[in-house]
């Protein structure tokens, strides 16, 4: 059982985190908060998403799975307003979800479930955390697409920097450690990351700051908060090896 009510402008922050990497999901709803973590077709990127109950205007749930179409969603979320609350329900005998808001009802099917995997998150040790501004890593992100398809990210105990190369041209992005919200950082890393995917991650973030922890040659993990710090999300991201 799933009926809640919730602001329009947390929503579509929730639904845009994790459409980027998916079309439909698994949301798991027990009766203190929704959970959904889903992995790209491409199995390079991975969203970890927690939802809690007080991100919402009203909740009421018992636990339960809905498997929704999240591109349906957000044709749905261009016809609200600002400002407007949606109410979601479950309607379990004929396995729907009902979307309502303003006079406007929309009832939508449901995905099955059954064919969605629940991947485990991988037990990964990071050796550096750096707090970035999100407004920084995207001009840096924007900055790239026209030089490369690859970015490069670097962390020092003095610096958090962003690189791209391409064959003629290249772009670098140096914060210091005085510019830096948080950094911790005993040895210098450096890995190279897939553009397209670290611009959709860093443009889908609504948060004036993202966490970001790395090793060498390793995954990054990119941890953001939503509704006011009732919403909690991150991603992570493979990286590209140059040898490859």
């Amino acid at each position: 059982m799933f009926d809640a009510k919730i602001k329009s402008e947390v929503l579509k922050e929730a639904v845009d985190a994790i459409n980027i990497l998916v079309d439909e999901a698994k949301i798991n709803v027990t009766k203190d908060e929704l959970h959904i973590r889903a992995v790209d077709p491409a199995h390079v990127a991975m969203v970890n998403f927690k939802l809690n109950k007080k991100a919402f205007e009203d909740y009421k749930a018992k636990e339960c799975e809905l498997g929704v179409d999240l591109d349906k969603i957000k044709e749905i979320l261009k016809l609200v307003k600002s400002g407007d609350v949606i109410h979601l329900k479950q309607d379990e005998d004929k396995n729907r979800l009902v979307i309502r808001f303003g006079n406007l009802t929309r009832r939508m099917s449901l995905v099955d479930t059954a064919g969605m995997s629940d991947p485990k998150m991988p037990n990964l040790e990071f050796s550096t955390k750096a707090t970035i501004s999100t407004g920084e890593l995207r001009r840096a992100v924007k900055a790239s697409e026209n030089v490369s398809d690859h970015i490069t990210l670097m962390v020092s105990p003095e610096a958090f920097e962003v690189a791209s190369k391409g064959e003629t041209d290249s772009v670098d992005l140096r914060l210091p450690k005085d510019l830096i919200e948080e950094l911790d950082c005993k040895d210098s890393t450096s890995s190279m990351f897939p553009l397209n995917y670290f611009s959709s991650m860093i443009n889908a973030v609504n948060t004036p700051k993202v966490i970001l922890h790395m090793a060498e040659n390793y995954p990054v993990k990119m941890e953001f908060e939503i509704a006011e710090g009732a919403g909690w999300g991150e991603y992570l991201l493979a990286p590209r090896i140059e040898n490859e």
